[in-house]
């Protein structure tokens, strides 16, 4: 009989790349039961020696920007280059209802159905920056499984979006043209973390919209200072619907990914990534320390009661706590 609370059986199913066993990893990866926790840190550890040789694109963009489209058509180009494709769809929350459409299967249906395709939505469940709690820990099973290029299609809100460059090793920027967006091209923020802009929907009467928008980005990265790689983001247009400019995307990724490892700053980016990921666990303990503290749920009743009767200021309670 199957124990679905003994680590090994995901470890051992993980490494062997069964798909089936790894879903219900990353389920107990992505739970909040305490129970779940346990058997998810003892998951992690024993696939931690894994050695993986993959490549992590994260790819964001605004809503209607064709994030689902292009991860389809661009993933059929990367099987038949022989990738195992892990793809990490994260959706919005509800605010209210805290549900999730998880739709990303549906949208990329032609590609779910490809042999080593995986495609795993997850709720964003109000983390900010695009990603989910759990998309880090997901990735590093996904690539334990055998998936040597992952792919992290964020939620889609726009200039915030920025944790995901700190998960992977390429940023990926789609845009709209002829939307107005072209001016936010001399902001920075999620701008200048962008290792290449690719403007979608470059067909029919939107062609020269398209190339247009591309020589506005073009010109307005040139304000930004060069990148700690060195490299110099690209600029470009694409159809994802006729299958136009995704060859040569994938030529940008390829010649990223040599130029970064060449001079090191690949290896580097990894490490520095490790570190950054510690100290975002470092502070979610923290705070799921001083909220579980009893003294520290007391002193926060008595200031919410505080608020509701108007006796004081936030600012004085959140000093007296």
């Amino acid at each position: 009989m199957i124990k679905l609370n003994n680590p090994s059986y995901y470890i051992n199913g993980v490494l062997a790349g069964n798909i089936s066993i790894l879903s219900r990893a990353i389920t107990i990866i992505e739970s909040a039961l305490p129970a779940h926790q346990k058997i998810a840190q003892q998951i992690l550890s024993g696939i931690a020696k894994h050695n993986n040789t993959s490549f992590r694109l994260g790819i964001t963009g605004v809503p209607g920007v064709g994030k689902s489209t292009f991860i389809e058509s661009f993933g059929k180009i990367l099987i038949q280059k022989n990738y195992k494709i892990a793809v990490l769809a994260i959706d919005p929350s509800s605010n209210i209802s805290k549900g999730s459409i998880l739709g990303d299967k549906t949208r990329m249906e032609d590609l779910s159905k490809e042999k080593n395709v995986f495609i795993r939505p997850s709720p964003s469940s109000g983390t900010l920056g695009g990603v989910a709690k759990a998309t880090y820990e997901t990735m590093l099973l996904c690539e334990a499984a055998g998936y040597d290029f992952i792919i992290i299609e964020t939620v889609g809100v726009g200039q915030s979006e920025t944790m995901v460059s700190q998960l992977t090793d390429f940023f990926l920027l789609l845009m709209l043209a002829g939307a107005g967006d072209e001016l936010q091209g001399i902001k920075r923020g999620i701008m200048e973390l962008a290792d290449a802009i690719v403007i979608t929907k470059a067909d029919g009467a939107n062609i020269n919209k398209a190339n247009s928008a591309r020589a506005e980005y073009a010109h307005a990265l040139h304000l930004f200072p060069p990148n700690l790689s060195g490299w110099i983001p690209q600029v470009l247009t694409c159809s994802s619907t006729e299958n136009k400019g995704l060859e040569q995307v994938y030529t940008i990724l390829d010649n990223y990914k040599n130029y970064v490892t060449n001079n090191g700053y690949f290896f580097q980016k990894r490490k520095n990534q490790l570190l950054d990921i510690f100290h975002y666990f470092l502070l979610e303990k923290a705070r799921e320390t001083f909220y579980n503290n009893e003294q520290n749920k007391n002193k926060i009743a008595l200031a919410i009661e505080s608020i509701n009767n108007g006796n004081t200021s936030v600012f004085n309670l959140i000093n007296n706590i």
